[in-house]
């Protein structure tokens, strides 16, 4: 998958401090409701192997349903371990994904470094 450096640069800054060998990123738009909408939570995973951090996956989570029925589900999952791309319409190999990802990625790195929209929050395994 075409990671790039627009979005891996930024995450090594985040992390470039921490002791641990497994990280969960949440980036939260707090005012994302059903009846608002707003930027859809994204959890990245990365855990270090032989010194170096490797991308475990990265989630994009949405509502689904209405009102007090709505429930946070998965939209979007690039999951790097296991080779496969899940949106909320089914599963593909990542390779499938390729042309789509540089899209969302363009998008998600926007929200979070120029516009701000997250509140970043970090927890160590």
């Amino acid at each position: 998958m075409p990671v790039s450096d627009s979005l891996l640069l930024p995450l090594e800054k985040l992390i470039s401090s921490t002791p641990h060998d497994a990280l969960t990123i949440n980036f939260r738009d707090p005012n994302y409701s059903v009846e608002h909408g707003g930027f859809h939570p994204v959890e990245i995973r990365l855990e270090k192997k032989a010194e170096q951090w490797t991308l475990c996956y990265i989630t994009e989570f949405c509502f689904v349903g209405h009102g007090g029925y709505a429930e946070l589900v998965k939209a979007l999952d690039f999951d790097f371990n296991f080779g496969e791309f899940q949106s909320i319409n089914g599963e593909i190999l990542l390779d499938a994904a390729m042309d789509f990802y540089p899209i969302w990625e363009q998008n998600f790195v926007c929200y979070w470094k120029d516009l701000e929209m997250f509140e970043v929050s970090i927890t160590a395994d």
